[in-house]
């Protein structure tokens, strides 16, 4: 598995069995998205965490490009349904499901996250639905977490018990989700990861925290995770 960080809290996954997933589709738009990667090329499958626009923004353009399936939240897809997009396309799910993609080779559980999840247009708030994470587990290959948006809660423990991901992608940026000394206590919680890749930094000057300052405060904690902390268009595998 490859994972290629587009900045923000973009991701896309590449498997073993050379499916591509991208994860949270903001890149056009996007600041920090390198202009080599703004668009992602094909894309088998997307997952949209929540409604905001730093999280789904290109969902559209996207989506239409490359006909991909799309697992997102019950609301989510019908906003994208008005939007223009097939809606034979879509895995509907809510938190606490899973479901199995045997096309394309992974199993996903849509978890709880602790965040807001109103989608704007033009200063009008439409129903996201909630917020969301997911557990990806690929065929023959590893589990991961992406969190999405959220604060520390303390059922992260439940998610490593239940699906064992050794490879989280967690928000450290503060002011809107977990700054990095409450991403440190979600990896104890995590007790299955063994490597982190930091998300919702640097975007904006508001997202204050910092990969080192994850870093510092696992080494306070006493807590071996180790921290990929990837720019933009940089590669983990």
């Amino acid at each position: 598995m490859k994972a290629t960080y587009l900045g923000h809290s973009s991701v896309l996954i590449e498997t073993s069995a050379g499916k591509r997933i991208l994860i949270d589709p903001w890149t056009y738009s996007n600041p920090v998205c390198p202009e080599a990667l703004k668009n992602p090329g094909h894309i088998d499958l997307m997952l949209i965490t929540h409604g905001h626009s730093d999280h789904m923004a290109d969902a559209v353009k996207i989506a239409k490009d490359t006909s991909c399936t799309i697992a997102c939240g019950y609301e989510l897809m019908l906003h994208l349904v008005g939007k223009g997009v097939a809606g034979h396309h879509f895995q509907p799910m809510n938190v606490g499901g899973s479901i199995r993609l045997p096309d394309h080779g992974v199993n996903l559980t849509q978890t709880f996250a602790q965040h807001s999840a109103g989608i704007d247009e033009g200063g009008h708030v439409h129903d996201g639905g909630v917020a969301a994470g997911f557990v990806v587990t690929i065929d023959n290959g590893p589990a991961f977490y992406h969190a999405g948006d959220t604060a520390l809660f303390s059922d992260m423990r439940l998610i490593s018990e239940l699906y064992a991901p050794t490879l989280a992608f967690l928000p450290i940026g503060d002011r809107f989700t977990m700054g990095p000394r409450e991403a440190a206590y979600a990896l104890e919680l995590l007790s299955s990861v063994t490597a982190v890749v930091p998300v919702h930094w640097g975007t904006f000057p508001l997202l204050t925290g910092t990969p080192e300052a994850l870093v510092s405060e696992l080494a306070k904690r006493g807590h071996p995770v180790a921290v990929h902390a990837l720019k933009p268009g940089e590669t983990l595998g």
